[in-house]
């Protein structure tokens, strides 16, 4: 499951300063056909040390290409090495795509209502782009930036609209202040959307919405949609950070577990392993310890790469920034976050794991 396969580099395009729309080709007959919204997870080593990490895909599920935007962070080894070094012919290793961020029944997303910030605007632009092949769907985008210079994908979202006049409806947001109306200025915050409804939106036709960008601000839009009417369920989240990285506190360990750890075991790629998983260690960790080919990537519980089915056991999953309630209550867990709170064995399996 946590195979990688080789991507060819076969265009690199600046879209601001420090951000690059890569364009790859699956080499070996893989097939990455992918799902508006997903993402896909790298690996590299730099200095003898591996790193991974995961980049949405941008172009549209139906433009028979594909693309990620990699924007430049501050101290990010990965994004520095794509934004300055990496070059046309280069070659990739990245995982099948992943990801659930997208709207299960597209037939029921007629108007779509979009939140983006900063490079958060890179899954949006793949659902927009998949959503505007269909005639009889209308959306909005409210997209959030500095200033004009640090819109990622400012040409291909103007081109994009010009192409579905009358269908979507860019709204530009800049803190700078260089916007002259003032609805347009500032930042995504509560009193920004309600703003936005009472003059702008007519959140009463809107059928899905999804955000992506800094956890505060999807939390405050989330809870301003719902405040106006929008059933919770119709509210699709993507986090590309999180103010959370890694384990925001121990866990509950069961004094009753014995010292010398629980008794693990682990489905992947069809192969079965049991080992035993140290005291305060979660079961991602346990799993790599152990040399197990586990999936994943962020290991803060943003991204679901390690997602996986808790079969049997108690576990406590102290962060969860990536799966739905009904995915929880369906037994699956981020395996990064999650830790046995019990003398017993847990059972967990990556291969049910729906990616």
């Amino acid at each position: 499951m946590a195979q990688f396969h080789p991507l060819t580099v076969t265009d690199i395009q600046k879209t601001t300063r420090d951000a690059v729309v890569v364009t790859l080709r699956p080499e070996n007959g893989a097939d990455f056909t992918f799902t508006q919204g997903q993402y896909l997870t790298f690996k590299r080593d730099f200095g003898g040390e591996e790193l991974r990490r995961s980049y949405s895909v941008c172009s549209g599920a139906n433009d028979g290409t594909l693309q990620v935007g990699v924007k430049r962070v501050s101290g990010g080894v990965f994004s520095t090495w794509a934004n300055t070094e990496l070059d046309v012919g280069d070659t990739l290793d990245a995982m099948m795509p992943m990801g659930g961020f997208f709207a299960a029944d597209t037939a029921q997303t007629p108007n779509i209502l979009a939140f983006a910030a900063g490079s958060g605007i890179t899954p949006i632009l793949s659902i927009l782009r998949t959503a505007m092949d269909d005639p009889t769907v209308r959306a909005t985008l409210i997209y959030s930036n500095r200033n004009p210079n640090t819109v990622m994908f400012r040409e291909e979202l103007e081109d994009l609209k010009n192409q579905h006049m009358g269908r979507l409806n860019i709204v530009h947001l800049l803190s700078d202040g260089s916007q002259e109306i003032d609805l347009f200025r500032g930042r995504i915050d509560a009193a920004k959307c309600d703003a936005l409804f009472e003059n702008w939106i007519d959140i009463k036709s809107v059928t899905t919405s999804y955000i992506c960008g800094p956890e505060q601000m999807m939390q405050t839009v989330a809870q301003t949609l719902e405040g106006h009417g929008l059933p919770k369920d119709r509210i699709r989240f993507e986090l590309f950070a999180s103010a959370q990285m890694g384990r925001a506190k121990l866990p509950a360990i069961d004094m009753s577990a014995p010292e010398d750890g629980v008794e693990g075991q682990l489905t992947v790629g069809g192969e079965t392993w049991s080992f035993v998983i140290p005291q305060n260690t979660s079961l991602l960790d346990a799993a790599l310890e152990n040399n197990m080919d586990a999936p994943y990537a962020c290991k803060a519980g943003v991204c679901s790469t390690c997602k996986a089915k808790v079969l049997e056991g108690d576990v406590e999953m102290i962060a969860n920034h990536a799966l739905e309630d009904y995915e929880v209550d369906a037994g699956y867990v981020l395996t990064c976050q999650c830790f046995p709170v019990t003398s017993q064995r847990v059972v967990w399996d990556y291969d049910q794991s729906e990616h």
